[in-house]
């Protein structure tokens, strides 16, 4: 999966223990639009100490719903920081945990056992159900929702249905029936077996905790309790009883396993055993099928009542789409509102897309947890799908499909004839060489590419597999869930174990790609016809492409038979195909940048008709700032759901002509927010900003004469340079001489790279060029955030001597970087952020020259009695000899004083001035933060 204790106490009194706690509750703020208050604690619980994180933010007086966050299986709670920092910023109170025997938390692992990491998640919900900023639906039941991807997806619909005081959850990438997931069809899926279990021999916990005496009882199970609930049960066929201690089959050998951890890392014995078990047999059986089912969401589906949010990825053969696919069902039977999204990526790679998936998530919760019947939870069912590959930087380009309903994988059925010729092949002797298909880690990106028509990893054998071709396709067909098709297989072993999958093979009959890299493995009944589910995917297979349906005898993330074996196949009918006719794709086939500037345009217009009333009703100029390039005063903005954190407030400066102004603060600040609203790119919540006297609105003419370069450009790849900046200065409106276009090459420097399509460009030369966009027309005021990233050193400074020529002919430069000495030697003015406040402004000479320590330079080197003498001066602290001069530590005299007292000294002076830099004032003014 994504991917010894000392003797416990007795079990009522260690849960008792829960509430009193273990370890020591620290506070930090973290770096983000607003502060984030984290407690960190250690949780006892029967049989192990859980280790967990609980964040907060804003006031603690108002309750707010409470978040779980479970992480993957070989991870902990830092996986989830990130998100449980942004839900705290929403509004929740969110709670992280290292599960058992992971991270910093103690105990065996027993795979979302529900008698110990389901019983911790339910005292975790008693631990939130005290703390007094949290909502309660009652006395003891906090309003509270699950969320956690593969293994923590798993936990939260397990602890949905085992509690009922969960009221939302929303499981990422995760297993129905895990028995389903490593056998399916009753095939060892030894490969991603194999990894799972050497995760969990990696795991974490505390060094002590890796070994245990060998009369100790497994250590997340008080003493006295039985492995499993099967342990005491009788065999009614053979009258014997499992091994207690590892839980191995009425008749089956029993694996002999070391004392204390075993060959299996941190799992139980008993899951030790079961694995070790199959490994060696190459075959799952019942006793193994049972153990893992008793710990699946399957378990409890008549329970799981609550509103859920199921994402599951397309790029994975360890949880495919179908576990999604039964849980949507499960839980849709039991009334509860259900969504299914299907994103890129999954187990096997490819692109989770974090970002959007986490909004949703929030948004699922604010409406089932904080009741907000506004909140937009998204689609009933939405798969991403391949929109091309962005030419710029080679990256496969996403676009939603939705309905209205979840199709399930078998909606809207189609037929496509196959060949019907029988074929022969074998099974080689222990199953080697075997094919390949999936391959953890790597699918995902192929999965990607196979959307876009590009072949994989995929590789058959000759003579080990049987092969069923259709005809070119007269019409482009979108699958959308999982082919069917009926089969014949004989076998001289009296039973057959193939793995089926269906290629998409282009017009020459020899590029064949393998959706999602996927492969379903069957045990089939030598002469049985029999009718085979292949994998759900999403994959457009176009006009003039053929499917070629493949049986193979092996696979490399399967366990095969070892034994040589000859089989038979037939098809009987064609492929079955699902098309989903209900799920649209979204309109927008083509990158943005296709209709960006035509669309810019069009809401540019749309804008000023629907804001032509606001403008004309703009505060009237004011004649006594027509030659100040920019006034701000009391400026103000606070983001949604930022509580009472203010992203800019209260700010005020003043910039004249001429200058070379550099905007500093640590990330946070307000620097970027600033801009915008400087741009009219979003509203202030108050104050005013006057640019020569106009007040900035959204489309205000004034901005014509501003140039600005904010969170990047973008660029028609397919252009040149200067075809792209030509078609930029035309869709303003404005007379081409107007342009100073030959000015603005001559500034971005990229000689012959000018001729070429921007698609072949470096970013550093995107970077020029797009600052060289900035500059046509040449701007009275012109706007740079962050303009030498991307740059080497030569053309960093090539771009500080732009700025500094640029305001020298009387216009003025506006510039935000984190490149402290740029900003030192290149500006003439700063104005110094900190938390969306003005910490200080002025100029650049007059910040850095606050310190306390000169540095004298002379003609020569001085004696060191001469030196001497001059620590000795009337209000002189200190003086120490250095490179070029002494560095002279001030204690009440002024800076005229000094040069006084040296000329009377006859120090042979060359210059005085401060020796802080602007990096050390920086720092101070900010407190030591970091920009």
């Amino acid at each position: 999966m994504e991917i010894r204790l000392p003797r416990r106490w007795p079990a009522l009194a260690a849960a008792a223990a829960l509430l009193v706690g273990a370890g020591t509750w620290t506070a930090v703020a973290s770096d983000g639009p607003a502060p984030v208050h984290r407690e960190d604690r250690v949780m006892e619980m029967p049989g192990a100490r859980i280790d967990t994180s609980y964040f907060t933010s804003g006031s603690g007086d108002e309750r707010r719903p409470a978040v779980l966050l479970g992480h993957g299986f070989g991870g902990s709670k830092d996986d989830v920081r990130a998100q449980a920092e942004q839900l705290a910023r929403d509004g929740y109170a969110v709670l992280t945990w290292s599960a058992r025997g992971f991270g910093s938390s103690t105990g065996r692992i027993g795979l979302n056992d529900p008698a110990h990491e389901v019983k911790d998640v339910q005292r975790l919900v008693d631990w939130l159900a005290k703390r007094p900023e949290v909502r309660l639906d009652k006395a003891g039941d906090p309003r509270v929702g699950i969320s956690g991807a593969s293994y923590g997806g798993a936990i939260s619909l397990l602890a949905a249905g085992h509690d009922p005081r969960v009221d939302a959850i929303a499981p990422q990438i995760t297993y129905w029936n895990l028995a389903d997931a490593l056998f399916p069809d009753g095939v060892f899926k030894k490969l991603w077996a194999g990894l799972f279990f050497t995760a969990g021999a990696q795991a974490g916990g505390q060094p002590g905790d890796r070994t245990g005496a060998p009369t100790d009882p497994p250590a997340d199970r008080p003493t006295g309790a039985p492995a499993d609930p099967q342990a005491d049960k009788t065999d009614t066929k053979t009258g014997t009883k499992p091994d207690t201690k590892t839980g191995t089959p009425p008749g089956a050998r029993p694996t002999a396993t070391p004392a204390g951890q075993g060959s299996c890392g941190r799992f139980t014995e008993q899951l030790c055993a079961m694995y070790e078990r199959v490994a060696v047999s190459g075959t799952p059986d019942p006793a193994a099928r049972t153990l893992l089912e008793a710990r699946s969401p399957s378990a409890v589906a008549g329970r799981i009542k609550v509103p859920t949010l199921i994402v599951q990825g397309q790029s994975d053969s360890l949880f495919p789409l179908s576990h999604a696919d039964a849980m949507a069902k499960a839980i849709a039977a039991n009334r509860a509102p259900v969504a299914v999204d299907w994103i890129a990526g999954g187990h096997d790679g490819g692109d989770r897309e974090t970002e959007r998936v986490e909004a949703r998530i929030g948004a699922w919760f604010d409406r089932y947890l904080k009741d907000d019947t506004a909140a937009d939870t998204g689609p009933v069912f939405r798969v991403s799908r391949a929109g091309g590959v962005d030419s710029t930087d080679g990256q496969a380009q996403l676009r939603g499909a939705t309905g209205d309903t979840y199709p399930g994988l078998t909606s809207g059925t189609t037929s496509v004839p196959l060949t019907a010729r029988t074929t022969s092949f074998r099974n080689p002797a222990g199953s080697a060489p075997p094919a390949i298909s999936a391959v953890p880690g790597l699918g995902g990106g192929l999965s990607q590419l196979s959307s876009l028509g590009v072949g994989g990893l995929s590789l058959d054998f000759p003579g080990q597999y049987a092969s069923f071709e259709s005809a070119p396709l007269t019409e482009t067909v979108r699958i959308t869930g999982s082919p069917t098709v009926r089969v014949t297989v004989t076998s001289d072993t009296g039973e057959a174990v193939l793995f089926g999958k269906v290629y998409d093979v282009g017009p020459d009959g020899r590029q064949q790609v393998l959706p999602a890299q996927l492969v379903a493995p069957f045990r089939i009944k030598s002469g049985a016809t029999t009718r085979l589910t292949l994998p759900a995917v999403d994959h457009e297979v176009e006009a003039g492409h053929r499917l070629r349906l493949v049986l193979s005898a092996t696979d490399l993330g399967y366990a095969s038979p070892a034994a040589p074996a000859t089989y038979t196949a037939a098809v009987d009918g064609g492929l079955t195909l699902p098309t989903a006719p209900a799920v649209r794709t979204q309109a927008a086939g083509w990158p943005w940048w296709v209709w960006g500037l035509p669309a810019a345009g069009a809401l540019i217009a749309a804008a000023l008709l629907l804001t032509a009333r606001r403008r004309t009703a703009a505060p009237a100029p004011g004649p006594d700032l027509a030659d100040v390039p920019l006034q701000i005063s009391g400026l103000t903005k606070r983001y949604a759901k930022s509580g009472d954190r203010y992203a800019v407030r209260d700010l005020s400066f003043r910039v004249e002509q001429g200058q070379v102004l550099g905007l500093l603060g640590p990330n946070g600040a307000g620097k970027t927010t600033t801009l915008r609203m400087l741009m009219g790119l979003i509203t202030p919540d108050g104050g005013e900003i006057r640019v020569f006297g106009h007040a900035i609105r959204p489309g205000a003419p004034v901005l014509s004469r501003v140039g600005a370069f904010v969170e990047g450009a973008g660029f028609l790849p397919h252009l040149s340079g200067r075809e792209n900046l030509e078609l930029y200065w035309a869709a303003t409106g404005r007379p081409a001489e107007d342009a100073h276009i030959a000015e603005a090459l001559e500034i971005a420097g990229l000689g012959d790279a000018l001729a070429r399509a921007v698609r072949t460009y470096s970013q550093g030369m995107r970077q020029r060029l797009a600052i060289a966009q900035a500059m046509l027309g040449l701007p009275d005021l012109l706007i740079l955030d962050e303009p030498t990233n991307g740059l080497d050193p030569p053309q960093i400074r090539e771009m500080r001597d732009v700025m500094i020529r640029y305001a020298a002919g009387g216009r003025t430069v506006i510039v935000s970087s984190h490149l402290l000495s740029e900003v030192e030697q290149s500006c003439t003015d700063l104005v110094v952020m900190d938390r969306g406040r003005l910490v200080q402004a002025g100029p650049v000479a007059e910040i850095t020259g606050s310190g306390d320590t000169l540095l004298v330079t002379v003609d020569g080197e001085l004696s060191e009695p001469l030196v001497e003498k001059i620590g000795t001066l009337p209000g002189v602290g200190s003086a120490v000899r250095t490179d070029g001069g002494v560095l002279v530590r001030l204690d009440g005299a002024t800076s005229t004083a000094l040069i006084t007292e040296l000329v009377r000294l006859d120090v042979p002076l060359t210059g005085v001035g401060p020796h802080r830099r602007l990096e050390d004032a920086f720092l101070t003014l900010i407190g030591g933060g970091s920009a």
